[in-house]
């Protein structure tokens, strides 16, 4: 079979546990906003959020509904979601949310991939001034007219709308608003027609840190190893090569 085979295998193996630890996040998710607001995604905006957010990533229908039942059963641990921040070697922010059930094995970890790598841990609110949290949403452009849509959503906050590719290579319109907008401009993208793929509130780089290509590879294993941790939900970064 070959090289091509143990290629295709290893990309195949790769994306099975991307696809793995996304539904893990997912499932914290659902589980967290069925605890904080219930098990009706029609008067529970952030369930609802989720399951939209799950099924972008194609994540099977009976696991979000498992998530769901153990969240409404209350057999399923309580997350408590933590923020911390520090520097990849070279220099590099480094911003990693976290839902947890046991907040000393979380930290341990974390700082322990921070001194492995060759970074170091900081203080709560030390990258204030590098990651603002926004309201982020992406949608299929299709044949939409991009101009005419900002004039739609600027009353609901829009602050960026722009066409990146996505994985895949395919056009994907991302959306910014202000954090405090999230549910103004989900609701607008909704009464505009707009299939959204993904709603999220994410930490973006308000500045970034250069570096080269062999730095890259540096700051990579500690991100690597973050993204790997079952309690990190989202790893955020400044890097710029």
């Amino acid at each position: 079979m070959g090289r091509a085979f143990e290629f295709r295998k290893e990309r195949k193996l790769k994306r099975w546990s991307k696809m793995a630890v996304q539904f893990t996040r997912l499932g914290k998710e659902i589980v967290m906003a069925v605890k904080a607001g219930g098990g009706d995604p029609n008067t529970n905006s952030r369930l609802r959020t989720a399951i939209q957010n799950s099924k972008a990533v194609n994540m099977p229908k009976d696991r979000v509904e498992a998530a769901i039942k153990r969240a409404i059963s209350r057999d399923e641990k309580d997350y408590e979601e933590i923020v911390y921040e520090g520097y990849a070697p070279h220099g590099v922010a480094i911003l990693v949310e976290t839902a947890t059930d046991n907040i000393n094995r979380t930290v341990a970890n974390v700082r322990s991939y921070f001194t492995k790598y060759g970074g170091s841990l900081g203080k709560t609110g030390s990258l204030d001034f590098i990651f603002s949290r926004k309201s982020v949403f992406t949608f299929e452009p299709g044949d939409r007219d991009l101009e005419d849509l900002e004039f739609e959503l600027i009353d609901a906050g829009l602050e960026d709308l722009f066409v990146e590719a996505d994985e895949n290579g395919n056009d994907i319109a991302v959306v910014h608003a202000a954090f405090e907008d999230f549910g103004k401009m989900q609701k607008a993208m909704e009464e505009a027609g707009l299939e959204v793929k993904s709603a999220k509130l994410e930490r973006v780089a308000q500045s970034f840190h250069e570096v080269t290509e062999d730095q890259v590879t540096d700051i990579m294993k500690l991100i690597d190893r973050l993204e790997e941790d079952d309690d990190v939900q989202a790893v955020y970064h400044n890097m710029q090569e």
